[in-house]
């Protein structure tokens, strides 16, 4: 790389937890500098949080109308490059719509909109201006999730016959939206979440996961969505039948009442000759087992024989990678596409491999169904 790719923000200001996430993985690689934001709607505390990451003060702005407008007035060798953008769900689409309107690429929090319609807008107008749409889907960015993606393609266990996907979390097991707690609030708020709770927060990660690492595409779902805690407007739990390509089967299940439960986002994966589990709890082992020989446990660093994991690993073995590297891996990945067609190249698939405004779409497509199918006598419902 000829220099470091200029990144913006919106959203992300102080006290917010994602915002701090996508800067550090930004960061990681020494690819990507922060060099201008509109941290909050607040003009003041985006003033405030921009002073605290050591920003030039004119490029600090007070809303991301005006960081837009500014930012293409500067030369090409200043202005940034792209926006990541980390508000809560409803305020997705018109920074990311501006953005691209300005000739700003795009990285984006998911779910990559509020509604289904607006995520094919922002696709039809990511591929007008030719400019890259990535969406952070990180757990797609640990190492031996790319391991298991890559044994997948290469027929390793025949043809995919079940799947299981989980995404277990406790923390909203009683109603701390209304103790005004910042991150439980806006989850459970219909007007900024959307219609989807849980499913729309975590349960469109294991969907995300699952069409990744298997290839396959769902094609029906049978839905069952529930609400555990009293006088909250939308669902804190839910199971999901699943059709997939190639005659596969799944189940996923989220849950963010299940006490006790972190972060248990958990992939089994089976075929005719052998299946895998990956946990994100341990995220650094993928279990392989076979119908005919004992299981295997693969290991980050030790022996990977496929470029795409070997390109998402940065440390020797023993060395835990885990939530920031996944997340990093993605703008990594951004950073070197963005480098490409700055230098007028083809991006290479190794460089492509991250979530882009597709997943997005699947994503929205995903909660549209699952909503549709629970409220369904029928339940089946195409994707």
């Amino acid at each position: 790389m000829e220099r470091k790719i200029r990144m913006g923000m919106v959203g992300g200001g102080q006290g917010a937890f994602i915002g701090e996430v996508h800067r550090m993985a930004a960061r990681l690689d020494g690819m990507i500098e922060l060099v201008c934001g509109a941290f909050s709607s607040n003009a003041r505390k985006s003033k405030a949080s921009g002073k605290a990451l050591f920003l030039d003060s004119k490029r600090i702005y007070k809303n991301y109308e005006e960081m837009m407008t500014k930012e293409a007035q500067l030369p090409a060798d200043q202005r940034m490059d792209f926006v990541s953008i980390v508000t809560p769900n409803h305020l997705h689409f018109e920074p990311a719509k501006l953005a691209l309107e300005h000739g700003f690429h795009v990285v984006c929090d998911k779910p990559v909109t509020f509604t289904l319609a607006q995520a094919k807008e922002l696709k039809k107008l990511a591929s007008r201006k030719r400019k890259v749409f990535a969406v952070t889907h990180n757990y797609t960015g640990y190492p031996m999730v790319k391991e298991a993606k890559a044994m997948i393609a290469a027929g390793a266990f025949g043809k995919i016959r079940r799947t299981v996907v989980e995404y277990p979390q406790g923390w909203l097991s009683t109603r701390l939206e209304s103790s005004g707690q910042k991150q439980a609030s806006w989850r459970t708020d219909p007007k900024k979440s959307g219609k989807a709770g849980c499913m729309g927060d975590i349960g469109t990660h294991a969907e995300n996961l699952l069409e990744y690492v298997t290839g396959l595409k769902i094609k029906k779902l049978c839905a069952d969505l529930n609400i555990f805690v009293k006088g909250r407007p939308l669902d804190d739990d839910g199971a999901i039948l699943l059709e997939l390509e190639d005659q596969a089967k799944g189940i996923l299940f989220a849950s963010q009442i299940a006490a006790g439960e972190e972060n248990n986002l958990r992939l089994r994966v089976y075929g005719e000759k052998g299946g895998l589990d990956w946990s994100q709890q341990e995220p650094n082992s993928l279990l392989v087992r076979w119908l005919d020989k004992p299981t295997e446990i693969r290991r980050t660093g030790v022996g990977q024989q496929y470029e795409t994991t070997q390109h998402a690993i940065r440390v020797p073995a023993g060395h835990p990678e885990g939530f920031i590297e996944a997340f990093a891996n993605i703008y990594k990945n951004v950073a070197l596409t963005i480098n490409d067609l700055n230098q007028k190249k083809k991006p290479s698939s190794l460089h492509l491999d991250f979530p882009n405004i597709n997943d997005g779409i699947r994503g929205m497509q995903f909660i549209d169904r699952l909503i549709a199918s629970s409220k369904s006598k029928q339940k089946w419902t195409k994707f």
